[in-house]
């Protein structure tokens, strides 16, 4: 990979005024639309995008109005890395060069059912940025908990009710499960944070080989939500320690903020109408899981 340093910031005055996904039919406040909107603003025009079943697909494939202006394709729901490899060694066959090949899947289409193929995607070093949009539940089709569904989230599969707080499962350590291949790159973000994001994907555009991205990406329909709060209530959530900002590059992870104080569990939570039936036992639940996973990334990682 370029080293860092010859590696040249993105910003609004260096950053193409072109657009590569428009026009789509996302939810108004779609934080999926915007995390790809900007990384496609940095990957450039020479970008080939692979697209599992989910929203990105359902919202930028309905002809004639297609979103994407530059070439993209609908791949089989388990194998999107798998056919985002062939892509990238089909146009490297044809002798094609400066051009870059990026998966954009859902939380479900990632860490649950596209898993097998992303991990075989890795372990080959293929040529390809797969980049994770973490809406934390299938809400193309509905709502349904995935891998990436928080501890207490209402969902059409996890209700909540006396007996049950919604979904009784945390997040999957799903960055450090991609570290765990050795990746040569590696990063969550947020798109609460777009400078931070578009840096990353600036970077890993660099790579020759795989690399991943994990960016938080608000859901006004399944988080009951208002549209307008979107980036605020995905920004909310990494001051409040429950989504970290990191790196994984040359075997080791880093912290890019490490806050020495978090903002309020329980205002993050209760914005959202997924989360308002939480008592204040599952809230309490909650700040133990993020307090526990922040002191051993602290011990580790720093």
């Amino acid at each position: 990979m370029t080293k860092v340093l010859d590696i040249p910031k993105v910003n609004a005055k260096n950053m193409t005024e072109k657009e590569f996904f428009y026009g789509h039919k996302a939810c108004a406040g779609c934080g999926g639309s915007i995390a790809v909107r900007l990384a496609l603003k940095v990957l450039g025009e020479r970008t080939y995008s692979a697209l599992p079943a989910g929203c990105m697909s359902a919202v930028g494939f309905i002809f004639p109005q297609m979103a994407f202006n530059s070439n993209a394709i609908i791949t089989t729901f388990p194998g999107s890395a798998s056919m985002a490899a062939g892509i990238a060694a089909g146009a490297k066959a044809l002798g094609q060069e400066d051009f870059k090949t990026v998966v954009f899947a859902g939380d479900g289409g990632t860490a649950d059912i596209g898993f097998q193929a992303l991990s075989g995607m890795i372990d080959r070093n293929d040529d390809v940025l797969y980049i994770c949009y973490d809406n934390e539940a299938y809400m193309n089709t509905g709502i349904q908990k995935s891998g990436l569904t928080p501890y207490g989230t209402k969902t059409t599969t996890t209700p909540a009710g006396q007996n049950i707080p919604g979904t009784i499962t945390h997040k999957k350590n799903l960055f450090e499960i991609i570290a765990a291949h050795d990746i040569q790159y590696a990063a969550t973000a947020s798109i609460g944070y777009p400078q931070d994001f578009l840096n990353k994907v600036n970077k890993a555009k660099h790579v020759k080989g795989a690399s991943f991205i994990h960016v938080y990406a608000s859901c006004p329909t399944g988080w009951g939500t208002p549209t307008e709060t979107s980036v605020e209530i995905a920004k909310d959530a990494v001051d409040a320690g429950l989504i970290f900002l990191a790196e994984y590059e040359d075997g080791e992870y880093k912290l890019n903020r490490n806050p020495k104080e978090f903002k309020s569990v329980e205002e993050y939570l209760k914005k959202q109408g997924r989360f308002k039936h939480m008592s204040d036992a599952d809230i309490q639940c909650v700040i133990e899981n993020r307090d526990k996973k922040w002191e051993r990334m602290r011990k580790n990682w720093l």
